[in-house]
C-alpha cells in the first residue's frame, strides 16, 4: 500500500514542501483506514458513550469505567473488602488482529493478546481478564481447522505464560471466513481511582521513554497491511508484517509497569501498536497540543544498521513509550533494569511540530494534529440488503435436533477454553462455558460479569437487527447470572467499505448495535474497527463483535446446569421467525429476522433479580440454536429434564432476551415478569441424567452421555 495521489497532495499543501521519505510513510500507515478510521469514523457517531460510570472514554488506549460499590450486607457471604475509601475503575479494550493471524495464526494471534493487553497497562491499570472472539471458515475444511488450532494454540501459549486468565469469548464458523478468519481479543483491567494514566501528554520538557523490548524489523507496515484486501499468496507474501510475540518479556513489562505506576513516575503513556514508535509517540503528543523532538539514533535495536523508516514503523512487540518528568527518568531506568528490560530516552515533548532526526538530519518535520487527525474521509455509497423471505423446510425431528445440538457453532467449545488458565490471578468466579464468565472485584464487594461475541448468521440474514440481537444477547448472558450492564466496547469488523453491498452491511450492524446498546443504557466506551476483510472468498459477513460488563453484589451466579429439583419455565417473548437461525444453516431454507422486545432493559433488569433469587435453582440464555441447545447444555450426569415444546419452530427458535430457568417457586417467576414479559412452562427438570422432549406429538429421548457425543465435535476432529 502506498500513499495516494489525493493524499500526497494534500500533505505536499500543509508541508508546503515533498514529504521525506519517512514522511511518507508515516502519513500511509497513520493515514490507513486501520488507524484513521477514514470510511468508518463517519458512523460511529452514531453510539452513546456517555454515562456517570464513565471516566474515559473513546479516544485512549482503552476506556476507564467507574464500578459501583457495594456493601458487604449486600455482598456475598465470601466477599471480605472492608475499603471503601477509594474509588475502583475498571478498563476496557478490544481490538483485532485479523489479516496478521491469516498470515501467521500463532503469532497473528498471540501478538493480538499482547497489544490489548498493553493498552491496559497504559491506563495505569492491572490487567484481569481476557476474552476471545474468533471466526473461522467452515469447520469442515482442512485449512480453518489449522486457523483455529494455531490462534488457539497462540492465545493460549501467551496468556497463560503472562498470568492474564482468558474467561470469556466465542468461537462461530461461517464459509464466508474461510479466506479471512477475525480475531477480537479484549481485556479488563482493574485500577484504584488515584492510579489513572492517560495517552495525553502533560507537559513540554517531559521526557519521552522508551521501556521494553529492542526494535528489530518485525511487523514493518503492519497499520497499512491491515487496511488492505488479503492477497491469494498473503501467507508467504505478507509474512513479515506480522509481529512476533515475547510473552515472558511482556510479563516483565506488567511488573514494570504496575512499578511505575504505583511510583507515580509516569505522566503519559502508550503502547507501542499500530505504526510502531512513530504512531505512540506522535498521537500522544498531539492528544496534549504538543509535539516532540525525538532522536532516532537513541532506540534501543536488536538488528544492525538500521533505517530511520524501520525504527519508526516497526512494530517489534512489548514496549511501552512513557511521558516522564526530567526528575524521574533515573528512577524509571532503575525499575526498568530491575525488570531486565531495554529503557531508551528518546527525546522530549515540546511545542510546535514532530520532529524526528537520525544520524545528524531531520527526517520528521509535520504537524503533529495534522499526522494523527488529518486523514480526509471517505464518502462512500451504500446499499440496502435484501430481506429474506419465509421458506420453512420440512424436517425429521431427530435429523434436526441432532444437527443443530451437534453443529460446531453450537457444539461445546471446550476444546478451546481448556487450553486457557481462566483461574489464574484467583478471581474467576464463574469459569468458561457459562453464559457468562464472573470476576470477583473484592475491592468494591461486586462480581464483574463479561460476555463476548457476534453471530454472523444474525447479521447475514439481516445486518441491523442482527447486530441489535447480538447486543441483546450478550446482555441476557450477564443478566442469567444476575449482573447490570454497565460498559460495552465493540470491535467492528467488516469487508471492502468500497463495495456498496458491504458498506451498507457495515453500516447496518453499527447502528443496529449502537440502537441496542442505547435502548439498554450500555455506554460504548471504546472500540476498534477492522475493515478490508476480504480475500480472494470474498468479503466476510459483517461481524459486530461485543464485549460486556456488568456488575452485581457478591459473585455468587445460578449455574447454567438443572439441578433436577425444580419447575422449568423459559421467559421471553418468541420474534415469531427463524431468520439467522442454526437451524436454517443445517437444514435448508430461509425466514425472515425474529422480532426483538420493545421493553428490552425492563426484560433484563427482571431476569436478574429472578436470576439472584434464592429459589432460583439455575438460569441459562436462549439464543444460538433455541431452547433445543440451551436444553442439552442444562443436562448433567445427576440431572435432566422433561420438556413440552408446542413447536419445532419454538424448539429452534433463537430470538435472544429470552432464559430457562429452573425454580422452586414459578409462580414467583411469573409475578416478578407480569406485564414485562411472558412465561411458558416448559416442564420439570429430573433427576436421571436424560433429556426427554415432546414436540408435536413426536418424543425425543436423549442421555447426558448422546448429548455430550453430539456436542462434542471439536474435540472428536482437533484431538
Amino acid at each position: 500500500m502506498s500513499l495516494s495521489d489525493a493524499d500526497r497532495e494534500l500533505v505536499v499543501a500543509e508541508l508546503g514542501r515533498d514529504p521525506t521519505s519517512a514522511e511518507t510513510v508515516l502519513f500511509e500507515n497513520l493515514w490507513s483506514e486501520h488507524c484513521a478510521y477514514r470510511s468508518s469514523r463517519p458512523l460511529l457517531s452514531a453510539f452513546s458513550s456517555e454515562g456517570d460510570q464513565v471516566v474515559v472514554g473513546p479516544g485512549d488506549d482503552a476506556a476507564v469505567v467507574r464500578l459501583p460499590s457495594y456493601d458487604a450486607a449486600e455482598a456475598s457471604d465470601e466477599t471480605d473488602s472492608d475499603d471503601a475509601e477509594t474509588e475502583t475503575y475498571i478498563t476496557m479494550g478490544i481490538e483485532s488482529h485479523n489479516h496478521p493471524s491469516y498470515v501467521d495464526p500463532y503469532d497473528g494471534a498471540a501478538t493480538g493478546v499482547g497489544g490489548i493487553v498493553r493498552d491496559t497497562l497504559s491506563m495505569g491499570a492491572y490487567p484481569i481478564a481476557l476474552a476471545d472472539s474468533l471466526y473461522f471458515g467452515d469447520f469442515d475444511r482442512e485449512h480453518s481447522r489449522y486457523l483455529l488450532e494455531g490462534v488457539v494454540e497462540g492465545i493460549a501459549d501467551y496468556g497463560n505464560a503472562i498470568g492474564v486468565p482468558t474467561v470469556a469469548g466465542s468461537v462461530e464458523f461461517h464459509e464466508n471466513y474461510e479466506g479471512n478468519p477475525l480475531v477480537n481479543v479484549a481485556c479488563v483491567g482493574l485500577l484504584d481511582a488515584d492510579r489513572l494514566v492517560t495517552a495525553e501528554a502533560q507537559s513540554a520538557g517531559n521526557k519521552l521513554v522508551l521501556v521494553g523490548n529492542a526494535t528489530g524489523r518485525d511487523g514493518l507496515g503492519g497499520a497499512s497491511f491491515a487496511s488492505e484486501d488479503l492477497a491469494e499468496d498473503a501467507e508467504t507474501e505478507d509474512r513479515p508484517a506480522v509481529q512476533v510475540g515475547d510473552p515472558y518479556s511482556e510479563k516483565l513489562l506488567i511488573e514494570a509497569n504496575e512499578e511505575l505506576v504505583e511510583a507515580n513516575l509516569v505522566e503519559a503513556a502508550r503502547d507501542l501498536g499500530a505504526a510502531g514508535l512513530g504512531g505512540a509517540s506522535s498521537e500522544l503528543v498531539a492528544k496534549g497540543g504538543f509535539g516532540a523532538e525525538i532522536e532516532l539514533d537513541r532506540v534501543h535495536q536488536r538488528e544492525p544498521n538500521m533505517s530511520a523508516l524501520e525504527i519508526l514503523l516497526a512494530e517489534s512487540q512489548e514496549r511501552m513509550c512513557y511521558e516522564v518528568r526530567e526528575e524521574n527518568v533515573e528512577q524509571v531506568a532503575d525499575i526498568a533494569e530491575k525488570y531486565d528490560l531495554g529503557c531508551s530516552v528518546i527525546g522530549e515533548v515540546a511545542e510546535g511540530n514532530y520532529v524526528c532526526t537520525f544520524e545528524g538530519e531531520t527526517v520528521v518535520d509535520v504537524p503533529p494534529e495534522f499526522l494523527a487527525d488529518g486523514a480526509p474521509m471517505n464518502d462512500l455509497g451504500s446499499s440496502e440488503p435484501e430481506q429474506p423471505s419465509r421458506d420453512l423446510p420440512d424436517t425429521d425431528l431427530t435429523e434436526a435436533f441432532e444437527a443443530v445440538v451437534g453443529a460446531p457453532n453450537t457444539a461445546s467449545k471446550r476444546w478451546v477454553y481448556r487450553q486457557y488458565d481462566h483461574e489464574v490471578g484467583l478471581r474467576t468466579a464463574v469459569r468458561p462455558g457459562d453464559d457468562a464468565a464472573v470476576m470477583a472485584i473484592r475491592e468494591a464487594n461486586a462480581g464483574l460479569a463479561i460476555s463476548s461475541g457476534a453471530n454472523p448468521n444474525w447479521t447475514t440474514c439481516a445486518p441491523y437487527d442482527g447486530a441489535r440481537a447480538v447486543a441483546l444477547e450478550n446482555a441476557t448472558n450477564l443478566a442469567a447470572k444476575g449482573a447490570t450492564p454497565l460498559a460495552a466496547v465493540d470491535c467492528l469488523n467488516g469487508g471492502n467499505p468500497e463495495k456498496p453491498d458491504v458498506y451498507g452491511g457495515f453500516k447496518g450492524i453499527v447502528d443496529g448495535l449502537a440502537d441496542m446498546c442505547r435502548d439498554l443504557s450500555v455506554p460504548v466506551v471504546g472500540g476498534n474497527v477492522s475493515l478490508y476483510n476480504d480475500s480472494v472468498s470474498g468479503p466476510i459477513p459483517p461481524t459486530p463483535t461485543l464485549a460486556v460488563v456488568g456488575t452485581k453484589a457478591g459473585y455468587d451466579a445460578p449455574p447454567a446446569a438443572f439441578a433436577g429439583e425444580g419447575e422449568l419455565l423459559v421467559v421471553g417473548a418468541s420474534g415469531g421467525a427463524l431468520g439467522g437461525s442454526e437451524y436454517l444453516a443445517q437444514m435448508g431454507g430461509s425466514d425472515a429476522f425474529p422480532e426483538l422486545p420493545e421493553n428490552a432493559s425492563d426484560v433484563l433488569a427482571t431476569l436478574a433479580d429472578v436470576a439472584d433469587a434464592e429459589t432460583t435453582l439455575a438460569v441459562h440464555d436462549v439464543s444460538h440454536g433455541g431452547l433445543a441447545v440451551s436444553l442439552a447444555e442444562m443436562v448433567t450426569d445427576d440431572a435432566g429434564a422433561d420438556v413440552t415444546v408446542e413447536s419445532v419452530s419454538a424448539l429452534f427458535d433463537e430470538t435472544p432476551g429470552r432464559a430457562v430457568v429452573e425454580t422452586t417457586d414459578a409462580d414467583a417467576v411469573r409475578e416478578a415478569f407480569d406485564g414485562v414479559a411472558p412465561v411458558t412452562t416448559l416442564g420439570k427438570a429430573t433427576e436421571d441424567g436424560t433429556l426427554s422432549l415432546s414436540v408435536e406429538g413426536n418424543e425425543l429421548d436423549y442421555g447426558v452421555e448422546e448429548i455430550a457425543d453430539l456436542r462434542d465435535v471439536l474435540a472428536q476432529e482437533l484431538d
